[in-house]
């Protein structure tokens, strides 16, 4: 079974060629062993932007790439359209990415609208919904911060700050490869 792995509380800022810097030393340098309770999925049940009421047993059997994001934050929209191209890339291989937006719905959408976002986005209001984070293990609140669970519902990653391809393929590609 794979480990979680909690990335460092740092915004790393993409670099000229796309690529952010620094985000593989930041990845080992800062990794941490998982709690017990840190592996299992979290019960929630929010609405999404479709209108209909979502958990997380909706996408059981699917590698979940599960994102905080805020439609304030430069690094979050930035990674969403890596995102995008990856759930249009692996969605046939069991990939579901699930936005969970830190906003009001209104900006949600417009940020849904605008970026032609291809994968669910829940409406998390920061306000009523302020632990949901830190439940799943981000207790400084830092967005992006991403979760990914494996098949089985078992959290096998989390990072916080922007998540890189390299990141991707080590973390996410190997979990598609397992039926």
């Amino acid at each position: 079974m794979a480990e979680t792995v909690f990335a460092g509380d740092h915004f790393n800022q993409p670099g000229t060629d796309g690529a952010v810097k620094g985000s593989t030393a930041v990845i080992s340098a800062n990794s941490v062993p998982p709690k017990a309770n840190e592996r299992e999925m979290k019960p929630f049940s929010l609405t999404g932007l479709d209108g209909v009421r979502h958990s997380l047993a909706d996408w059981k059997g699917k590698i979940v790439i599960l994102n905080f994001w805020a439609t304030w934050c430069a690094p979050c929209l930035y990674e969403i359209r890596d995102f995008i191209t990856y759930q249009e890339r692996y969605q046939a291989r069991g990939l579901q990415i699930i936005g969970l937006g830190l906003d009001d719905e209104k900006k949600l959408r417009n940020v849904q609208r605008t970026l032609e976002i291809n994968y669910p986005v829940l409406v998390a209001d920061p306000v009523e919904n302020s632990g949901l984070m830190k439940l799943w293990g981000n207790s400084s609140g830092v967005v992006p911060y991403t979760v990914v669970i494996d098949r089985d519902g078992r959290v096998t990653y989390a990072h916080r700050g922007l998540m890189n391809h390299d990141v991707f393929d080590e973390h996410v590609l190997p979990l598609l490869d397992k039926v």
